[in-house]
């Protein structure tokens, strides 16, 4: 990987090995291209919303089982169009850092576009289980009556909601939030976009709906946004407080502490890049390709779950230990 790539990076520590060898190179270039046409990132973020909701027309029908070779073409093309979507979606960052076309906007709609991408998806898959449920019927021994196949995707459309809501949303959200966290200490604040609920309220509250509909209507959202990542990590935000009433500015904070906080960061990143894309899509690739797409759902709430728990425990634990040792110092 040259320098430039380098450059166009947040940080090599919070790349995963995919990422970083595959995706993010092959980005660049694109950054590079939209760069040319003097494209804006925010243009290539929802271009890339596009192409990931778009993937769910092919979702739908892509059973091999049910549809044969078109199924599985349908299915590969789906495929296809959400890869292509988060290309985008790390383009639009590397272009951001390369142009310094950096703004609020583009970091809430960055936010936002997996979320964007996955609603969409999950309708598909729950279509896909409705019309398309022999396989589990006859695995559960049910039979494939009117009213059972409502029943049962009623059940289906729950667990659903449970996997995106729960599931997906809250570990891509906190994921994000520790990436955040990492960059944070790792390069200042200017290195990162580590944002919190009472700064996005206040800016929020500062615009008028006359005439800033769009970007307040984002705002709201971004506000909630925040205030989740915040109500998971009490324990961060406390040390955070304890950092902030001992040191006052955080440039202020002692590079050793900075250099703990960090080291017990970066033990966790490995873990944490298996609850963002790559990981979680390889896995929901192999369910729509064996023709059990329903299979991710419970995947994501209880294996994906597991992993979120186990993230979560083990970085607020160091932020408790780094908090009671500086207010007991």
């Amino acid at each position: 990987m040259n320098e430039k790539i380098y450059q166009s990076l947040k940080s090599t520590e919070t790349e995963d090995w995919l990422d970083f060898h595959v995706v993010r190179p092959f980005s660049y270039y694109w950054a590079r291209f939209f760069n040319y046409f003097n494209i804006h990132p925010n243009t290539v973020t929802i271009l890339s919303m596009f192409f990931g909701a778009g993937s769910c027309v092919f979702f739908a029908h892509g059973s091999f089982y049910y549809e044969h070779g078109t199924g599985l073409l349908y299915n590969i093309l789906a495929i296809i169009l959400l890869c292509i979507a988060d290309i985008l979606d790390c383009t639009d960052g590397q272009l951001a850092r390369m142009t310094g076309k950096k703004s609020q906007m583009g970091r809430i709609l960055d936010g936002m576009a997996g979320f964007i991408w996955f609603i969409p998806i999950y309708v598909s898959i729950v279509y896909r289980f409705f019309i398309h449920h022999d396989l589990e019927f006859q695995w559960l021994g049910i039979d494939n009556t009117n009213e059972n196949t409502i029943t049962a995707t009623i059940i289906v459309i729950i667990i659903a909601l449970i996997s995106g809501v729960a599931g997906m949303a809250g570990q891509q959200r906190l994921a994000d939030y520790y990436i955040q966290v990492h960059l944070f200490f790792l390069k200042g604040e200017k290195g990162s976009e580590l944002d919190n609920s009472a700064k996005q309220r206040q800016l929020f509250e500062h615009l008028s709906w006359k005439d800033n509909f769009i970007e307040k209507l984002f705002l709201k959202t971004y506000v909630g946004y925040t205030l989740k990542q915040e109500a998971v990590t009490p324990q961060f935000q406390r040390m955070m407080a304890v950092l902030q009433k001992k040191y006052g500015s955080m440039d202020n904070i002692p590079s050793s502490i900075r250099e703990r906080i960090h080291a017990n960061s970066l033990s966790l990143m490995k873990w944490n890049g298996l609850l963002t894309f790559n990981f979680r899509s390889a896995w929901f690739f192999l369910f729509c390709l064996l023709d059990i797409p329903v299979m991710n759902f419970i995947f994501e709430i209880l294996a994906m779950g597991l992993l979120y728990k186990y993230v979560n425990h083990r970085h607020e634990s160091f932020c408790k230990e780094i908090a009671d040792s500086i207010s007991n110092a």
